[in-house]
């Protein structure tokens, strides 16, 4: 039986896809749902697995000398997940993937999708723009520690993702702008009394 919510996310993300190349990637591709709490990818796996998240809200942390958990970054729908150390260095996770709610995802191998890619040159430029919009998230990350106050990097932070504000808690988005959760509450209520 066709699976038409698969098929329909595999042509969002590949239009021009061979008809043997769809059928791969569907007969590959999983859609695979994760409740609050539970993990896509843990520290120390080595799956080759990369995610398109349809639904839902994911958080990526390392935990630290102390055990405390430290929120590296957060992804939601149309983002895809994946472990830089395992897809980019070949090497174990360092980092977790939890998912934050209710989240549905469409979960490929990442050669398989490596080796279609390769006989499709029209999809090197979906993987070049994947990879640039990674780096790019990267540089502006670096930039804002450089270049802004924490109070700037929250403001900017909120305003270019409105919509994490009601569904991450706050020591997660406070870890992501590199400031403890006291310090982002002194921040919104700064903001809060000049509005």
């Amino acid at each position: 039986m066709i699976d038409f919510e698969k098929l329909k996310t595999i042509y969002q993300i590949g239009k021009d896809l061979e008809a043997q190349d769809i059928y791969s990637l569907i007969k590959s591709a999983k859609n695979k749902t994760y409740a609050p709490s539970e993990y896509l990818i843990e520290e120390g796996t080595k799956r080759r697995d990369i995610f398109y998240l349809k639904k839902g809200l994911i958080r990526s942390f390392i935990v630290n000398e102390k055990g405390d958990e430290i929120t590296m970054g957060l992804k939601w729908e149309n983002h895809v997940v994946a472990s830089p150390d395992i897809i980019l260095h070949g090497q174990a996770s360092r980092f977790y993937f939890q998912a934050l709610e209710h989240t549905d995802v469409l979960l490929m191998d990442y050669d398989l999708l490596q080796n279609i890619i390769s006989k499709n040159p029209k999809l090197e430029k979906s993987r070049k723009y994947i990879f640039q919009r990674m780096l790019k998230e990267a540089q502006e990350r670096i930039e804002s520690f450089v270049l802004y106050s924490p109070e700037e990097r929250y403001i900017r932070y909120i305003e270019s993702n409105p919509e994490l504000i009601n569904r991450v808690p706050n020591k997660y988005i406070a870890n992501v702008l590199g400031i403890t959760p006291v310090s982002l509450s002194r921040i919104r209520k700064r903001l809060a009394t000049k509005k």
